[in-house]
């Protein structure tokens, strides 16, 4: 079957940064598992970049979705920390299934320096896998859906306790530096142990780049000892929800991709959300979904009402949410897959420019009306 080309850093390229899955490397993961059937048919391939993906036809028998990571990446001992956290919002009866086990009853296998888990697939349909991530939904009626999602899962998360995941974990939605007291002294001690930024920290143009933000960092800091920390989903957007049907009344019936996922806080996992889907990114010129952004919101605020501080912390996180991330795909591209013109784009574009949109009027204009839209839905009944 043809191999499509891989969501990219400015929309779809023909370079894949990980080899496509093998029908032969479908059968060496799948000897692993106690299955009745043997891989007969590559389905699909997925798109999106970190990893490789592709739902595997077992002949006879049903399909299955194998995922392939770079040990450098996601390693055993990260996977299973998503997978506990995914566990315990299944437990609570959020719509995901959790990776199947092998015969050793792991979840994670090892196999020829590669990392792979297994899941069966979700039902309904993937209306968003042709989507990137920042794009809005396709309604109203479909944004409204995902707010409810996702406060849901925040209200199954509450009493899951486990710790922050490590700093050296690459490419998570994080805020272990932008919490420190001092935002510059914060970035320089997480970025010690993520691969290559020592350097970009030291750059004589690091200090003026970092002006950009320090405005924001000063509207979060009086904030910062108000946190409830929770473990969020770290990356809402509808391409990571499996939908009932294509009707604009669809309800979500599938979460998936938890590889983001870290303990932050629901104000912060809001603002990622709506960071993720409100904002044009990929479009020439940045424009808000107002609607979309609107109808998430009243359906996050319907299941879940935000406390007056959780209301700040949304507006105050949001030109913050993407720093980390960013900071990390510039490691991720120039020291895992060496790709330094996709570096350059998440440096340059990504952290500064979304920090640089922000500071305009455009996105003050946003913040504004985020506050003022938070404060009435909070005062509706």
């Amino acid at each position: 079957m043809t191999v499509p080309g891989q969501f990219g850093v400015k929309g779809v390229q023909a370079e894949r940064h990980w080899p496509p899955l093998t029908l032969d490397e479908a059968s060496r993961v799948l000897k692993h598992f106690a299955l009745a059937f043997t891989p007969d048919t590559l389905l699909w391939h997925g798109q999106r970049p970190f990893s490789a993906t592709a739902l595997i036809n077992l002949a006879n028998g049903p399909v299955l979705f194998l995922k392939r990571h770079d040990p450098r990446l996601r390693d055993q001992t990260a996977l299973m920390e998503e997978h506990a956290f995914m566990r315990h919002l299944a437990i609570q009866g959020l719509p995901l299934h959790v990776p199947l086990k092998d015969r050793t009853g792991r979840s994670v296998v090892e196999e020829n320096g590669w990392i792979y888990e297994v899941f069966r697939p979700l039902p309904g349909s993937d209306l968003y896998r042709d989507v990137q991530s920042w794009e809005p939904f396709f309604c109203v009626d479909q944004a409204h859906t995902a707010g409810r999602a996702l406060a849901r899962l925040h209200l199954a998360s509450k009493e899951y306790a486990a710790p922050a995941r490590p700093n050296d974990r690459l490419l998570l939605s994080s805020f272990q530096a932008i919490t420190q007291p001092d935002l510059e002294a914060g970035l320089a001690q997480w970025g010690k142990s993520q691969p290559g930024l020592n350097a970009l920290f030291q750059a004589p143009s690091w200090e003026q780049d970092l002006k950009v933000l320090l405005p924001f960092y000063d509207r979060l800091k009086p904030l910062l000892p108000d946190i409830e920390p929770l473990w969020g989903h770290g990356d809402w957007h509808p391409s990571n929800q499996f939908w009932t049907s294509s009707d604009p009344t669809a309800e979500i019936c599938g979460i998936f991709d938890f590889g983001m996922s870290d303990r932050t806080c629901a104000a912060y996992d809001l603002a990622v959300a709506i960071e993720r889907t409100a904002i044009t990114w990929l479009a020439p010129d940045y424009t808000v979904a107002w609607d979309q952004l609107t109808a998430l919101l009243a359906g996050y605020h319907s299941i879940h009402p935000l406390s007056p501080t959780e209301r700040r912390l949304v507006v105050a996180f949001l030109p913050l949410v993407h720093v980390e991330f960013a900071l990390s795909e510039v490691s991720y591209y120039r020291t895992l897959v060496h790709d330094e013109a996709s570096a350059t784009v998440a440096y340059s574009d990504y952290l500064l420019g979304h920090a640089h949109w922000f500071a305009g009027p455009d996105g003050q204009a946003l913040l504004s009306w985020l506050e003022n839209t938070l404060e009435q839905t909070a005062s509706c009944p």
